[in-house]
């Protein structure tokens, strides 16, 4: 299973995520306080950390926990902050084509930002499947460890944390250290400044509802670009 095709490929998918790994650690941290001071028990916010695994839906939903809003709109608020994964696994398919279903839902579960900015590009172009799966499952699985350890850490330490170390400004550096090599197609940049703005216009809808619209408007948007370009050419 671990042959020379397969170890080549981890090697390159560590080698590209090592430097976006880094800003896991903050947003980890972040997560874990934010959880915690939300009134997630220590034994609930280790589970959602574990279950759900995607920390702009975790933070997202924990206000909406906070004010006891209804479980739907906790629900929908979640879904359409990881929208953007939808997109992510139907671009990366083909690299996966062949793989059993365990492996695929495996791989659905391990997805992040950071891993498809920077490997699904070369996933796509490879023709070794062992070289594809290494590619991806290293820097995946590398990824899993450092949220949950961080995470945790977050956790236990809520109440020792001091309030003046600003974590919270962390947290948003390290998205944009994400974001920044993503967007490097015009559809993909229509798409992030159509949602920031959006997401900053709309910002005193109640319930949170302007988060969602905004995620929606920033995904028409890129859309829309993407066929005017395809369009332009033809």
């Amino acid at each position: 299973m671990f042959d020379d095709s397969f170890r080549r490929g981890a090697r390159e998918g560590f080698r590209l995520f090592l430097p976006l790994s880094i800003g896991l650690i903050p947003w980890a941290l972040v997560t874990g306080v934010a959880m915690r001071s939300s009134g997630l028990s220590v034994a609930e916010a280790i589970g959602m950390n574990a279950i759900v695994f995607a920390g702009t839906a975790q933070l997202g939903s924990l206000p909406l926990l906070m004010m006891d809003a209804p479980m739907w709109l906790v629900a929908l608020t979640t879904a359409a902050l990881n929208l953007r994964f939808l997109i992510f696994s139907a671009a990366i398919a083909p690299a996966f084509r062949g793989y059993s279903l365990r492996r695929r839902l495996l791989s659905g579960y391990l997805l992040v930002d950071g891993v498809f900015a920077v490997c699904a590009d070369r996933m796509l172009k490879c023709d070794d499947p062992r070289w594809r799966w290494g590619c991806f499952i290293a820097p995946s699985v590398w990824c899993w460890v450092l949220w949950q350890g961080f995470g945790l850490l977050g956790i236990l330490g809520a109440g020792s944390l001091p309030a003046d170390w600003s974590l919270e400004f962390m947290a948003t550096i390290a998205l944009l250290v994400m974001l920044v090599p993503m967007a490097s197609t015009r559809p993909l940049l229509v798409s992030a400044v159509v949602g920031g703005l959006g997401a900053v216009m709309l910002r005193g809808l109640p319930l949170k509802l302007g988060l969602i619209a905004a995620i929606m408007a920033g995904m028409v948007s890129g859309f829309a670009t993407e066929r005017w370009i395809e369009a332009r050419k033809s």
